[in-house]
Order: structure tokens, then C-alpha cells, then sequence
């Protein structure tokens, strides 16, 4: 049985900075994909970056040059380091663990983020 544990979050003043976890447990192989998403109330959840297991990463336009993500595969865990946090930046943010051959899409349990003053 898979577990996707997130950890990290909560609440910052603008121009803060934020760093999310997430690790996946049990019995996995095969990860491909890890990415973030987020979804602030009232709108749909939006993808914010990912990174491959050879370590290429891509970015939301929103957030390019604010956040890193980040992986240690020998750990099966995933990061993001969040800078220069912005109020629109307030959401929940959810972890995605993609596993290959067969595909399936592992999600962690969400964490908030505030930023406000």
C-alpha cells in the first residue's frame, strides 16, 4: 500500500518564503513524474510545476523564478521552495506522484498556504 505524505505550509506575509514536502511510501517503483498543483477557493485545481525523474523541470508562468521544485529520488520525495510568495498565492497545494508502467497517479493529502499580511 502506497502513502503520499505531505508536510510544510501555512501562514507567511507577502515577500516570505514557504517549503513543501512530499514523500511517497510502501510499495512503489517506477516514478516518473512529481509535480504540484493548487486550488484557491472558488477556482479549479491548476497545475504549478513538475519535475521528470531525470530532473527537468517546468514551471507555471505565475510562479517561474519564485519557485524551485526539487526531488530526491533515493527518498521517493518531492519539494517546493516557495519565494517572494504573493497573496494570490493562497491555496491548497497538493503533491502528484506519477508511477510509469502501468500509469498511476498518486495524490497527496493537501496542505493551505496563506500569505497575507
Amino acid at each position: 500500500q502506497v502513502q503520499v505524505v505531505q508536510s510544510g505550509g501555512g501562514l507567511v506575509q507577502p515577500g516570505g518564503s514557504l517549503r513543501l514536502s512530499c514523500a511517497a511510501s510502501g510499495s512503489i517503483s517506477n516514478i516518473n513524474l512529481m509535480g504540484w498543483y493548487r486550488q484557491a477557493p472558488g477556482n479549479q485545481r491548476e497545475w504549478v510545476a513538475s519535475i521528470t525523474s531525470g530532473g527537468t523541470t517546468d514551471y507555471a508562468d505565475s510562479v517561474k523564478g519564485r519557485f524551485t521544485i526539487s526531488r530526491d529520488n533515493a527518498k521517493n520525495t518531492v519539494f517546493l521552495q516557495m519565494n517572494s510568495l504573493k497573496p494570490q498565492d493562497t491555496a491548497v497545494y497538493y503533491c502528484k506522484i506519477v508511477r510509469g508502467g502501468p500509469r498511476f497517479d498518486y495524490w497527496g493529502q493537501g496542505t493551505q498556504v496563506t500569505v497575507s499580511s
